[in-house]
């Protein structure tokens, strides 16, 4: 089993990997979230799952100074699709 990761650097950087992926393989599902203001329910069971990985990768004093997870998913999906119409925005 490897290490637990424990620098917020890398833990940055592997919440942005799963957001990256939640994004890639959940496009639709995304798009239908932004689009309908339901984006955390449409994906909730992907959420769960990317961040179930997430804390079992990353050590807990890491997990509880900073949410880099919960960053990533607004950072990497939702800045960057700022062009789907929404009421949101």
């Amino acid at each position: 089993m490897a290490a637990l990761i424990d620098t917020p650097e890398a833990a940055n950087r592997l919440a942005r990997a799963i957001a990256s992926d939640l994004s890639l393989y959940n496009e639709a599902k995304i798009k239908e979230g932004i689009e309908n203001d339901s984006f955390f329910s449409v994906l909730q069971d992907e959420i769960a799952e990317g961040r179930a990985h997430y804390e079992s990768r990353v050590d807990a004093k890491i997990r509880g100074t900073t949410n880099f997870f919960d960053r990533a998913l607004v950072d990497v999906i939702l800045a960057r699709k700022g062009h789907i119409k929404s009421k949101i925005w």
